[in-house]
């Protein structure tokens, strides 16, 4: 009854738990242990709440990187033994139904470190004592994907307010070698799935910094963000080359796992690329731009060489839309493309692209993506000079008489 009310507790009130997890290791006994608290916070209506019933998956990794096999868990006064038919298990879902709770992992030869919420088992918050060790550590090993992506996200923005913090301060930015060998790893790895790879090696957005910043600062997230992402495809170059050669198909469109994750990898890799701006990758976007054969794989390297302004993004951009003009839904995107472009001075393109023949103010669509492109980009949109703020003021002037609908959602947005 107890575990059917505390998971009954789940649904009948509202928060999302936290749940701390501190480790210890005995050497004597080959002992592991992982203390688990929960505190649910209180919301309107609910000051006070009951302990939920909470799946937290576990695996231990041991120091060459592989998973240790599990054995037996002691838990509340009972031993578990861990069966499945004489295989070894490498993940076990710990119940965890009280405030607090212990478990004990024994026959444990050497400190591991764990591996926590494999597969994201319970949508909970989670702070753990994991070092910063650990986290390069299950980056670069975890067999877990999940965590292995969780690691290089809290990772990654850890990198980022601390690069930031040097940017305001004029220091020297410089990248730790340990995220760098972590993507490395990944990218290497033939095991892994190629979707997850590209997820693994994608940035934290700059939207997703600033939120969490007590005070936004547009220009630092936006020059941290760019400086790590040219100097990972500095350091990575060899490899991100390589993904790129080796997924590359002729074959036709197809919308199937294997299709999707190629084109994931490969996209992510060459917009990782084209950030150097040197000759011999922006000949490689554009061969990948003029040999696709979807609009899929077209835009992405579209995508990738209208990072650099110059000509040659001016005249891809030309002869896509040339390419594709009939087709309404893909004009938006390429209007989307260029609105939330990060190149110096975008405000102007933007303003010159509300006279382009494709666009129309009273469209709400097209509006959208131009428009609401535009103030979602961290930086254009909060120019120091007050330039986008300015441009929204007028924009919004106009829409408002013909349609104050529009101008409210821009706004909003």
């Amino acid at each position: 009854m107890h575990t059917c009310r505390t998971f009954y507790n789940g649904y009948s009130q509202a928060g999302t738990p936290t749940v701390k997890v501190t480790s210890s290791y005995d050497e004597g006994s080959q002992a592991f242990s992982l203390k688990l608290s929960q505190e649910v916070p209180p919301t309107p209506g609910q000051p006070m709440k009951e302990p939920m019933f909470i799946p937290v998956a576990v695996g231990l990794v041991d120091s060459t990187g592989k998973d240790m096999p599990l054995t037996s868990i002691y838990s509340d006064g009972m031993v578990q033994t861990l069966s499945n038919d004489g295989h070894p298990i490498f993940t076990t879902v710990l119940q965890f139904k009280k405030k607090e709770e212990e478990f004990i992992f024994k026959n444990v030869p050497e400190r591991p470190v764990p591996s926590l919420l494999r597969g994201y088992s319970a949508p909970i918050r989670l702070d753990s004592d994991l070092t910063e060790s650990d986290l390069y550590f299950l980056l670069a090993n975890d067999s877990d994907e999940f965590n292995r992506w969780e690691a290089g996200q809290i990772l990654a923005r850890k990198l980022m307010f601390s690069l930031v913090a040097d940017f305001q301060q004029q220091k020297t930015l410089a990248l730790n070698t340990k995220f760098v060998d972590g993507l490395r790893a990944i990218l290497q790895s033939t095991s892994l799935d190629k979707e997850f790879i590209a997820k693994a090696i994608t940035l934290p957005g700059q939207g997703e910094i600033m939120d969490m910043m007590s005070i936004a600062d547009p220009d630092a997230v936006h020059a941290v963000r760019t400086f790590i992402k040219k100097e990972l495809a500095f350091q990575l170059k060899d490899d991100l080359l390589a993904a790129v050669t080796s997924n590359r198909s002729s074959e036709a469109y197809a919308f199937d796992h294997d299709s999707v994750a190629r084109r994931a990898l490969k996209n992510t890799c060459l917009a990782y690329l084209a950030s150097l701006n040197e000759p011999d990758v922006t000949e490689l976007a554009l061969n990948e731009y003029k040999s696709a054969t979807n609009m899929t794989e077209q835009f992405a390297a579209l995508a990738a060489l209208s990072q650099n302004p110059g000509q040659v993004r001016e005249d891809a951009l030309l002869d896509f839309y040339n390419k594709w003009q009939q087709d309404y839904l893909v004009v938006s995107k390429w209007f989307a493309l260029q609105a939330t472009s990060d190149i110096p001075g975008n405000v102007v393109n933007v303003q010159k692209l509300l006279a382009h023949p494709a666009f129309d103010m009273r469209n709400p669509n097209k509006v959208y993506s131009l428009i609401g492109g535009f103030c979602g980009s961290p930086v254009s949109f909060h120019a120091k000079d007050g330039s986008g703020y300015k441009f929204l003021g007028e924009v919004v002037l106009q829409l408002d008489k013909i349609n104050p609908q529009v101008s409210l959602t821009v706004i909003a947005k």
